[in-house]
């Protein structure tokens, strides 16, 4: 079974940028699809990116492309969401989970708050 922890949040004005990691323990990583899902204020929590299993195809829901970008490194057990030209509506918790997610896979989210 795979395990996940996110990090890389942090405080960060209009216009900058993070690089959000996720690491995953558990040998079947390589297997799963791979998304980041975005949690508002309003504790709504949306999908924001996936990856397919090789790294090949993404997609990005239209509030995100362009702007973000995300990876994985199967070798490392790796996935990674880097956020460029951040607005406030990007702030919240930003989670990793396989796509579609598993209720047993969230875990504790990182805080991205994006404010002047």
């Amino acid at each position: 079974q795979v395990q996940l922890v996110e990090s890389g949040g942090g405080l960060v004005q209009p216009g900058g940028s993070l690089r959000l990691s996720c690491a995953a323990s558990g040998s079947n990583f390589r297997y799963y699809y791979m998304a980041w899902y975005h949690q508002t204020p309003e504790k709504q929590r949306n999908l924001v990116a996936r990856i397919d299993t090789g790294g090949g195809s993404t997609i990005y829901s239209d509030s995100v492309k362009g702007r973000f970008t995300i990876s994985r490194d199967n070798a490392k057990n790796t996935v990674h969401l880097q956020m460029n030209s951040l607005k406030p509506e990007d702030t919240g918790v930003y989670f990793c989970n396989i796509y579609p997610p598993s209720m047993d896979l969230w875990g504790k989210g990182t805080l991205v708050t994006v404010s002047s």
